[in-house]
């Protein structure tokens, strides 16, 4: 089958042709692991979890190798065990486990590799002194820097040119370095803080270094797909093509880029001065299923930018109930060729959303279900959720029931089967004896439906 993505750096869609014929490798930028990961750092782990499985579908499981990194070494570690008096080991093992368990609760599968950045210090040290010894950087002060102006096509990516870039920055320019635009690959390490032996001194890689060289040592000096938010565009990806390609001209790095657009709260930036800040465990803590924040996500294109809001949640919940409902006993069957064909076309969610809807109104549970698995919902690892919440339906049982007395003395009980029925469309199981009305909210029960009945 053939897979089209939109390519970054060619500002195109194009054709995935892997490296390796038959093969797929790519690499995401992952967490710096300090703290409990925001809904917008789900977003590029659900993307790429979708496309994760699109080539899983297209080319077998053991035929795509996926690496997601850990920054567990940074300025951001380094001031939270400062503030907090614990050891960095400690702060970055809880929060990965943190990172991990979060993203497993909105349906993303592991990656094949997960590399901690501490753990490939050595192939760090080995790129930067091939990057010294071909004229790319230099070192000063117990830094080494990357020679910006040494590799000609910087800026490609985020098309910008450099002499625009130095003239819009804001930035103090340290006095070691030979150029405003150079960037650190090396950092000498302060007293108390984390370091490693160098041929530079005792120090710590810098950022962008730790990218490079695990893609590198993971899936080569040419792979097919780099996935990452669009704020990781400059500098960090523009850095790390410069160092790759610098490091092995002779190297492609990554073909195709891939970058996914930023997330709102309610129509506004999320910010913790504007009170819509919150992480993915806020959420599940609040009661909202991972599969409702995965199926809120699916429906944005990754290129657009996504809205979070309390409608959209709603009616996600809504729908997921009724699809469960839908499927339950059922065995998924083929991957309904509609829902690949809109995946493979750059990921249109939206679309493969849209042919699920259309497959549920048909009342192709297999279909539905075998769509649903493709993108991570309707999964056994993220049911039980869908089970019909304890909800209070006492005042429609009232009005029911007083509706039933005046009907029984009018003879006209239309406005009694008017609103049976309206309770049953909302998944509302209705029983009327002489003793009252029972009413049992049932999987698939949509509260809105119940809006102005009462």
């Amino acid at each position: 089958m053939d897979i089209h993505l939109h390519n970054t750096k060619t500002r195109k869609k194009e054709l995935l042709t892997p490296v390796i014929p038959g093969r797929v490798g790519m690499y995401v930028c992952g967490p710096t692991v300090y703290d409990r990961a925001h809904i917008g750092n789900a977003r590029p782990v659900i993307v790429f979890d979708v496309l994760y499985r699109l080539l899983r579908h297209a080319y077998g499981p053991e035929n795509v190798t996926y690496v997601r990194n850990f920054t567990d070494v940074d300025d951001k570690i380094i001031a939270r065990a400062e503030e907090s008096g614990r050891e960095i080991g400690q702060i970055t093992a809880e929060t990965t486990e943190w990172y991990l368990e979060d993203m497993a609760a909105v349906g993303a599968l592991e990656p094949n590799e997960m590399p901690r950045a501490t753990e490939w210090i050595g192939a760090m040290v080995e790129m930067i002194e091939g990057l010294i010894s071909g004229g790319h950087a230099y070192a000063a002060e117990g830094h080494v820097l990357f020679r910006v102006r040494s590799y000609e096509a910087y800026g490609a990516l985020s098309g910008r040119s450099v002499d625009d870039m130095i003239a819009g920055a804001r930035v103090e320019v340290a006095p070691y370095k030979e150029d405003p635009m150079d960037f650190v690959l090396w950092k000498p390490a302060k007293a108390g803080e984390p370091g490693w032996d160098s041929p530079w001194g005792k120090g710590r890689p810098g950022w962008h270094i730790e990218c490079s060289a695990m893609a590198d040592a993971l899936l080569g000096e040419s792979f097919d797909i780099h996935g990452g938010g669009n704020d990781l565009m400059f500098p960090h990806h523009e850095n790390e093509i410069a160092q790759s390609k610098c490091a092995h001209p002779e190297g492609d790095f990554a073909r195709i880029w891939m970058h996914n657009e930023m997330l709102q709260v309610e129509g506004k930036k999320m910010s913790k001065s504007l009170g819509n800040f919150f992480t993915v465990r806020d959420l599940l803590d609040q009661g909202v299923p991972g599969e409702v924040i995965r199926f809120v996500f699916l429906g944005t294109h990754y290129r657009k930018p996504m809205d979070w809001t309390e409608k959209k949640r709603g009616e996600a919940e809504a729908t997921l109930r009724k699809w469960r409902a839908l499927v339950a006993g059922v065995e998924p069957g083929e991957v309904p060729g509609a829902v690949v064909d809109a995946l493979a076309d750059d990921l249109n969610t939206p679309g493969a959303v849209a042919e699920m809807h259309r497959l549920a109104g048909e009342g192709d549970a297999a279909g539905l279900l075998a769509a649903g698995r493709m993108m991570g919902l309707l999964t056994e690892e993220l049911a039980g959720w869908e089970a019909a919440p304890g909800v209070d339906l006492s005042r429609f049982a009232e009005k029911l029931a007083a509706l039933r007395e005046a009907a029984m003395e009018s003879k006209d009980f239309s406005a009694v089967d008017t609103m049976k029925a309206a309770l049953i469309e909302a998944g509302v199981e209705v029983k009327m004896s002489k003793q009252g009305v029972d009413l049992e909210a049932k999987p698939g029960f949509d509260a809105s439906k119940l809006e102005g009945l009462v």
